[in-house]
């Protein structure tokens, strides 16, 4: 690999990450093409069911007066050779005329899997792998986890005081919040890159949340409650609404065979109940719920006793957590350490980074390596 192929696919990384939050379920995928040294057109994924990167890279060439014919093109992932909502893109590279193709990282989906770069090199045209292989698979980590284990990769996400409270104590029906408007923006960004959104009854029945995006740019979250003893109120906004929306409730199986008038209520709703076979973690079962149903990643927004249970199980993969420059003192409800001190080993993050919203500060990282 030399410094020239790095710098070209790391360029091509950044132009990913453009799409991160807009094409979901599916990957988010760069590509730059050179000829003579230069680059002639650049692309990304856009938004989920519109052109690959290939395609709007191979169209920002001609664009620019550029035949891509002899041209060498940088892809952060295996271009495809199936036809999906968009037909296969080795299909226009090969017509293109492309003469080499470097790829950061394997598709490891079934229907890919080396099938594409396998056609182009049937093809005569020469291809190299594994440029930036493991920034390609970082940047893309929640797909890789689902399509090689298909359970869903999973966020945890709260906002806190310096003290490490979670929220004021209640006043009333006054809303206060402990992040600013920034931060509590790139969270919005945050759920709309998610399939599914997941919060314990209690903050239903203390918050009455929407857990919709805004603005939605159309993306549709499944909205989920923890609820083991069906207590989640009917005339909650999240029942309200699930016109907008699909709404699950998972409770256990015990409660749901007691209660069939509840679960008649809340499915008549509009509402899915999902219940737990008595005995199994209602989060392992729920996870193994949504990655049936092709859910890639979770965002769980809490409260603190929700968060834990799934440190606890071990069964996070990111934490995004926002701190406010604020200390609450006794005017803040619940530390989160109260509720992590059941963890009998500490939990590091790695590939860690740090942003500012205003006076606001976000932590983000994961909990382990990204699947090789």
């Amino acid at each position: 690999m030399s410094n020239t192929d790095e710098k070209l696919m790391q360029s091509a990384l950044k132009l990913a990450a453009r799409g991160i939050g807009s094409v979901e379920p599916n990957p988010a995928v760069g590509c730059i093409i050179v000829k003579a040294g230069q680059v002639v057109g650049k692309g990304w994924h856009k938004k989920f069911g519109g052109p690959h990167a290939e395609i709007n890279a191979l169209e920002d060439c001609r664009n620019l007066g550029v035949k891509p014919d002899g041209a060498e093109m940088y892809v952060t992932l295996e271009p495809c050779c199936h036809q999906g909502k968009t037909g296969p893109c080795t299909d226009a590279v090969l017509a293109a005329g492309v003469a080499k193709v470097v790829v950061a990282a394997i598709d490891p989906s079934p229907h890919a899997n080396g099938k594409g770069i396998e056609q182009l090199r049937n093809a005569s045209i020469e291809v190299q792998v594994g440029v930036c292989e493991p920034e390609a698979k970082l940047l893309n980590a929640p797909f890789f986890k689902f399509v090689t284990t298909g359970r869903p990769w999973v966020v945890l996400k709260w906002a806190q005081s310096i003290d490490g409270k979670v929220a004021y104590s209640q006043k009333g029906d006054e809303q206060q919040w402990i992040s600013n408007e920034l931060s509590r923006a790139d969270a919005h960004r945050l759920r709309r890159r998610v399939g599914a959104i997941v919060v314990g009854v209690n903050t239903i029945i203390a918050d009455n949340p929407l857990l919709t995006p805004r603005p939605s740019k159309s993306k549709k979250p499944i909205r989920i409650v923890l609820d083991r003893s069906l207590r989640v109120p009917l005339t909650s906004r999240l029942l309200r609404t699930t016109k907008s929306g699909q709404v699950y409730v998972c409770t256990g199986e015990v409660a749901a065979g007691a209660n069939p008038n509840v679960v008649e209520r809340i499915t008549k709703k509009g509402a899915e109940v999902l219940a737990c076979p008595d005995g199994q973690s209602n989060l392992q079962f729920l996870l193994n719920e949504l990655g049936k149903r092709g859910i890639q990643q979770v965002l769980v927004e809490g409260g603190p006793k929700v968060l834990a249970s799934f440190l606890k199980e071990g069964l996070a993969d990111e934490v995004c957590v926002y701190i406010a420059s604020k200390i609450l003192g006794s005017s803040g409800a619940v530390a989160i350490s109260e509720a992590t001190s059941e963890l009998t080993t500490g939990i590091g993050l790695i590939h860690v980074d740090i942003k500012c919203f205003g006076n606001d500060v976000r932590v983000t990282g994961l909990t382990e390596a990204p699947l090789d």
